[in-house]
């Protein structure tokens, strides 16, 4: 499987440092990267710029760092495959925001434009660093993300990222790393064809096979709709009683409007495996990706037969109208 690490272009901002100090945070990065194919994945670099003119000190390039670095060490950086630029091979219009600055979506890490973070978020993915500053010496960052939604409003969101400057750091993130392996999907029809195994606790309406098939690589909506499908099978898994509680999910759900209920009732039901027809009203939204939503309904309740909750999937797409 292959992971995209992103860089954090903020840790060779104002850099006050030298050539041996630099020689370090090359051999630090790489030990960082190592200990991430350690845990059994592929691994490339998306960066702002070109990762070869990346300055490290005054006049000094990992370019030049490369000229003159041990070759086991060199020929490590010459085989990590790198993205230039951050939105290569990638139809996502929230990343390209971030990326050049277009103002409908940023993110700030502790008041300072985090381009390379931003991005690390809506992928959902590690960001990676130099460890040039004791602030980058964590596994996990606070982002602050400014985003329009469908309403032109202003929305201020804190969030937690991955990160890693470290070897020790990958630690903190196997865990996730394993899951990612076990249950990473190539593209939409990956996940349809696999949603019983991945998806044990959720059911999905015939209308959603096209929907969910319909997600290649590289789609801006795939790890959003991969995403929130685990937030909600994991919530089922310790749903074991009571009724359904939105605030317990990961990520906000809510309920359609009373007007948009009385003017969309009918293209907000769906028929369901069960044959009944339902009308879908609670939806998630999806993160950086657009005006797409994932309805579902709660309405089965606890399954005697698992002794969990069980959702029902009734429509992924644009944001119904």
């Amino acid at each position: 499987m292959e992971f995209d690490l992103v860089f954090n272009e903020l840790s060779v901002q104002n850099i006050d440092s030298n050539v041996e100090i630099a020689r370090q945070w090359m051999s630090d990065f790489i030990e960082t990267i190592r200990a991430f194919t350690a845990q059994g994945v592929k691994v490339s670099i998306r960066s702002n710029e070109y990762f070869y003119t990346i300055m490290l000190a005054p006049n000094y390039s990992i370019s030049q760092w490369c000229k003159e670095a041990n070759e086991k060490e060199r020929r490590f950086i010459k085989n990590l495959a790198t993205k230039t630029p951050l939105s290569q091979d990638l139809l996502n219009p929230k990343i390209q925001d971030i990326e050049n600055n277009a103002g409908l979506s940023d993110a700030y890490h502790q008041g300072k434009s985090a381009i390379g973070l931003g991005v690390a978020y809506l992928l959902d993915t590690v960001a990676i660093s130099f460890i040039s500053d004791q602030s980058w010496d964590l596994s996990c960052l606070e982002l602050d993300l400014i985003q329009l939604n469908d309403n032109d409003e202003i929305i201020n969101q804190a969030v937690e990222i991955r990160h890693a400057s470290r070897n020790i750091h990958i630690q903190d993130h196997s865990e996730w790393i394993q899951e990612r392996i076990r249950t990473g999907v190539n593209d939409g029809e990956d996940i349809w064809e696999r949603r019983k195994e991945l998806f044990p606790s959720l059911e999905f309406c015939e209308n959603v096979s096209k929907q969910i098939q319909s997600l290649y690589y590289g789609t801006p909506m795939l790890r959003q709709v991969e995403k929130k499908l685990f937030e909600l099978e994991n919530y089922c898994k310790s749903w074991k009683d009571g009724a359904f509680d939105l605030d317990l999910l990961p990520s906000k759900a809510t309920p359609e409007s009373e007007s948009r209920l009385k003017d969309l009732e009918e293209k907000l039901t769906f028929k369901c495996p069960d044959g009944k027809k339902r009308i879908f009203s609670l939806h998630l939204r999806m993160t950086g990706a657009g005006a797409w939503r994932l309805h579902f309904s709660s309405e089965l309740g606890i399954c005697p037969e698992l002794g969990t909750g069980k959702i029902i999937i009734g429509y992924i797409g644009k944001k119904i109208q």
